[in-house]
């Protein structure tokens, strides 16, 4: 055995069955001894099922119950398969089959096709969605990128629900979903779409199940061959299994009771895919004789995280709250969680950016932090304000904002419009900047009015909605300002947001924070309209909303901070009202609408974590006009105004800055934005206290770059002092009246 097998990545193979048991809890050596019959297993979130599980294949395999080659164990991603195949290897159990229920039915539809078919497996599509646009055109019916990506997800819901094209109008309504298109019209591009597929001898992802199964049914002999293969079965996550997952499952067993199933109906948030909890409930009904085990010992939350977990679920409502677990923390009390008002958005971002920095000065690695929102469209102001503190980022599960298919397009189609001036006929009728970028954005398929329901649609158009506020905000900063000026501006948008794309805070909507946990999460935007969504309508809707809410508070570890918003923009209307699913919960709450100021674990105002007022206005130092725009309020001062920049010590900061961010091997832009530097190089501040009123130096700024900053501004040289060729961390001050 060598060294890197007894590191605390990888311990000893247990040398007994018995060894196998050793450090599990009472209900998880419950679960692990639990060999024979229906096993259901209700985990919390942080309660370690896959400890369990992993620990119950591999003491019956080692104690010689369960034969490795017998037993399948499925989940629904190949990273979970993997973690999982790992763990067993590690217990000695390094023959069971661990797979995603694709892969398994994969395995097994390439290997009996020529049995029960002839000839070969049909070619496996990798992306379906160039076949979908085929039909619709064949329908005669045009899909812009979003929609077509929408009408793609109804087709695979409809297929992982066992839905006929002809029947999907009626499924539609009967799930009360949103079909993005006319559900007449998406019947009939599923139908040509299968069509299609016959024609060219092609199957899609979710085929694998559906011919997996039809083969099981028709065939008894090959049904008969695969269940004398494998005789036990675990199934992860089992909330997440959609009908036909189920109906696979069940051909997979026959008429044996040899099931282990693991899930918590308080974690579904995946039914519009056609998931549900349903299977996980109704265990007991169809296996009378289950050994039930609940698995309620949290690991990973510290009480306070679990306390405020538990409160979201207790006011639930539904056959899921129903079964809700109440979760016992494990861990040392930590923190409490931290509730933050802020006037507007970009002041709740700059408020969890300025957090965040303190976290990582107090040892916090960026890794282990996590931003957590509601859409996709919330991202490009988070990113804007990590990106001032100096904090590097990585977005999981989304493109950065400039970066998506639809900013990309609106840009091309917004610079085209402002190379044309005057002589486009599409911006005659439009009097001002917002509603000539309105009518530019109109072209790419955007309405004023919000489209119902959720998937690419709606991400697109809060995209598109974002470029839309971001000109009302442009123009009303800059009243005179033209489509080239917000053209300029965008384009220095997109060049202040590159940041390094690992290592760093994630960035993520709660969808796709899922199964992962982090020291420090904070999760933004919390209002009504955002959590629940607004297309979120029915009860059922609504309250998966809430268990989406409880999936994000239970990814945190230690800290965990909570904020909202009462304005979109600065100087706004404060009419926005904190989330519904936080009466009761924060302090002061427990009318609708209630807000108190608190101490530890209180709201605190304006400022995440830092005791001030509500921020004000911004006016501009020149004119006096109230500020809203974000580069404009770092200048002080609009963009129009006379600027008494002093271009040579601008060009100096450039200079200097462009070093540091060499020696730190970080993008420029980390240590000051081109904003802060014009503001520095406008105002000259004689000594720190000046130097701290320009937005952009914080108090960690200030103590790394301040000295160099006042020396350049006083007409100083710095010169990096070198002793036999090393570098010392130390700047050697030199005036210009000096010797160099």
């Amino acid at each position: 055995m060598t060294a890197a097998t007894h590191s605390p990545l990888f311990p000893p193979v247990p040398d007994s069955a018995d060894a196998v048991l050793d450090g599990l809890d009472p209900e998880q050596r419950e679960v692990a001894t639990a060999l024979h019959g229906p096993v259901c297993v209700l985990a919390g979130a942080g309660t370690g099922k896959t400890r369990a599980i992993t620990h119950r294949i591999a003491y019956g395999v080692r104690a010689g119950i369960l034969p490795p080659a017998s037993v399948l164990a499925v989940t629904f991603t190949n990273r979970a398969a993997g973690e999982m195949r790992g763990r067993l290897r590690q217990l000695g159990a390094g023959g069971v089959q661990a797979r995603t229920f694709h892969s398994a039915a994969l395995r097994q539809l390439q290997y009996f096709w020529p049995k029960a078919v002839g000839g070969e497996l049909p070619r496996l599509l990798e992306r379906k969605v160039a076949l979908v646009n085929e039909a619709a055109a064949r329908s005669r019916i045009r899909l812009d990128r979003s929609e077509l990506r929408d009408v793609t997800g109804e087709i695979e819901w409809s297929k992982v629900t066992q839905t006929v094209p002809e029947d999907y109008p009626a499924a539609v309504v009967k799930a009360g979903r949103d079909a993005p298109r006319d559900p007449a019209e998406i019947a009939g591009i599923y139908a040509t779409y299968e069509q299609l597929k016959r024609d060219r001898a092609t199957i899609d992802f979710e085929d694998v199940l559906l011919l997996t199964v039809g083969i099981l049914q028709d065939r008894h002999d090959i049904a008969e061959q695969v269940r004398q293969q494998y005789q036990h079965f675990v199934v992860d996550e089992y909330q997440d299994v959609s009908p036909l997952q189920q109906r696979l499952l069940d051909l997979w067993l026959g008429d044996r009771d040899s099931l282990c199933v693991v899930g918590d109906a308080s974690q579904t948030i995946y039914s519009f895919t056609g998931a549900t909890p349903d299977h996980l409930l109704n265990f007991r009904t169809r296996h009378p004789d289950a050994t039930l085990v609940k698995l309620i010992r949290d690991y990973r939350s510290t009480p306070q995280v679990v306390h405020l977990a538990n409160g979201l679920l207790s006011q639930a409502r539904g056959r899921a709250a129903e079964h809700r677990l109440e979760l016992v923390s494990q861990r040392d009390a930590g923190p409490e969680p931290v509730y933050a008002e802020y006037a507007d958005e970009p002041a709740e971002a700059e408020g969890t950016a300025r957090r965040i920095r303190e976290l990582i000065n107090s040892g916090v690695a960026a890794s282990e932090i996590a931003v957590l929102y509601r859409i996709n469209a919330q991202t490009e102001v988070y990113e804007q304000a990590l990106a001032d503190a100096g904090v590097p980022y990585q977005l999981r599960g989304a493109e950065r904002f400039f970066e998506r298919p639809e900013v990309r397009e609106a840009a091309v189609a917004l610079r085209g419009a402002a190379r044309a001036g005057g002589n486009d006929a599409l911006l005659d009728d439009a009097v001002d900047l917002p509603s000539q970028v309105r009518a530019v954005l109109g072209t790419k398929g955007w309405q004023s009015q919000a489209p119902a329901g959720s998937g690419a649609v709606r991400d697109r158009w809060e995209s598109l909605a974002a470029l839309a506020r971001l000109a009302e905000d442009f123009a009303r900063a800059r009243p005179r300002a033209t489509l080239a000026d917000l053209v300029a501006e965008l384009d220095e948008r997109v060049s202040a947001q590159h940041a390094p794309a690992v290592d760093g805070v994630t960035l993520a909507s709660l969808h796709s924070a899922k199964g992962l946990e982090w020291d420090a999460v904070f999760l933004v935007g919390l209002t009504e309209g955002m959590m629940p969504i607004t297309y979120a309508k029915t009860d059922e809707q609504v309250e998966e909303e809430r268990r989406l809410l409880y999936v994000g508070v239970t990814r945190a570890r230690f800290h965990l901070a909570l904020s909202w918003a009462l304005a979109r923009s600065p100087g706004g209307r404060a009419g926005r009202r904190p989330s519904r699913f936080l009466n009761g919960l924060r302090p002061g709450s427990a009318a609708v609408g209630a807000r108190t100021a608190g101490g530890s674990g209180g709201v605190e105002r304006g400022s995440g974590g830092r005791s001030r007022k509500q921020r004000g206005p911004v006016k501009c130092r020149v004119c006096g006009r109230t500020l809203t725009d974000a580069g404009e309020m770092k200048l002080m001062r609009c963009e129009g105004c006379p600027s008494d920049l002093d271009e040579e010590l601008y060009e100096r900061l450039r200079e200097w800055r462009s070093e540091q961010a060499s020696q730190l091997g970080q993008p420029a832009y980390c240590v000051f934005t081109d904003k802060t530097l014009m503001a520095i190089a406008e105002a000259v501040p004689d000594n720190e206290a000046e130097l701290t009123r320009i937005p952009g130096v914080g108090t960690r700024k200030l103590q790394r770059f301040g000295a160099d900053v006042l020396a350049l501004c006083a007409g100083e040289e710095l010169v990096d002092q070198e002793e036999e060729g090393t570098p010392v961390p130390v700047t050697q001050v030199v005036t210009n009246q000096g010797q160099k």
